[in-house]
């Protein structure tokens, strides 16, 4: 089963199989199937494709992979655009929610900066 362009594996529940898609967690794809009347613990192998329709068609109303990417991506823009302090953390590839950059947050700022000690050398021990 294919849904906007990407493969729903085979062997999962359908619960966990529909997250595969980008802007679809597991409440949002319970919420689908009940919505649908499919049950949770049906494989994709196993759906008739009047369910495939019915699934296609429920997570129409919602933005879900290319659409939802591009619209983050937008308003990421227009944040930098418009000049906002969350618009420049993110132009910065710093934290944009508050959080601490001294001790954490190494892998978004890089490796480049190193953690120093006292600033001292230890003398060897012979």
């Amino acid at each position: 089963m294919r849904i906007s362009g990407i493969t729903i594996p085979d062997n999962k529940h359908l619960d966990v199989a529909l997250t595969t898609l980008f802007g679809v967690g597991i409440s949002r794809a319970r919420q689908v199937l009940k919505n649908t009347g499919v049950a949770f613990e049906k494989k994709t192998s196993d759906l008739t494709t009047e369910e495939e329709n019915k699934i296609r068609e429920e997570l129409g109303n919602f933005a879900i992979e290319g659409e939802l990417k591009r619209q983050v991506s937008s308003d990421i823009k227009r944040l930098k655009d418009i000049k906002s302090y969350r618009g420049s953390r993110h132009s910065k590839n710093l934290p944009a929610r508050g959080q601490r950059t001294n001790a954490n947050s190494r892998t978004v700022r890089g490796n480049v900066r190193k953690t120093m000690g006292s600033g001292r050398r230890k003398t060897e021990k012979k």
